[in-house]
């Protein structure tokens, strides 16, 4: 899928895309609500470069290679982070955390991918928005908190093909 152009507006430019208020707000509103969905569900990838490997072995206090051995699998779209499967909830990442409260945590939180600091302005949610809306179900985060404008928006998005 191309860019638009710089000066074509994009659904999210307009006022209130979400259609649940009258404030005339442009941009998306999203804050994390730790409930780890965008990190547990049906199986997937978590693609990460060699530079973030490098990063996330040194955050563990392991090397590369160790950290390639016990936390990653080649797919066929590259290499992934790997997922473990837990009751009652899918296929969690390997460095998702759950406390006692249900708030989820990440143990590479400061080295995580790109994919994950780009959630959920994600290319794939914001071509349409009946797109951002499918996904919102399963993120509370999504059309709340913090208003992100639609230039924040476009360059997190531009980060990663997702």
């Amino acid at each position: 899928m191309s860019a638009p152009a710089k000066n074509k507006k994009e659904w999210f430019d307009k006022p209130d895309p979400s259609g649940k208020t009258d404030t005339g707000e442009i941009g998306l509103r999203f804050t994390c609500t730790q409930c780890g969905n965008c990190c547990t569900g049906p199986t997937g990838f978590v693609l990460f470069t060699d530079n973030e490997a490098k990063a996330m072995a040194k955050d563990l206090g392991i090397t590369k290679a160790d950290f390639n051995a016990q936390y990653a699998r080649d797919t066929i779209v590259g290499r992934s982070l790997k997922e473990v499967v837990v009751e009652g909830f899918g296929y969690d990442c390997v460095f998702l955390t759950r406390d006692a409260d249900g708030k989820t945590g990440c143990r590479v939180y400061g080295s995580r991918p790109e994919q994950c600091r780009t959630w959920p302005f994600w290319k794939s949610n914001l071509v349409s928005k009946r797109a951002w809306k499918e996904e919102s179900h399963g993120c509370p985060g999504m059309n709340a908190g913090e208003l992100h404008t639609p230039e924040h928006i476009r360059l997190t998005r531009d980060r990663v093909e997702i």
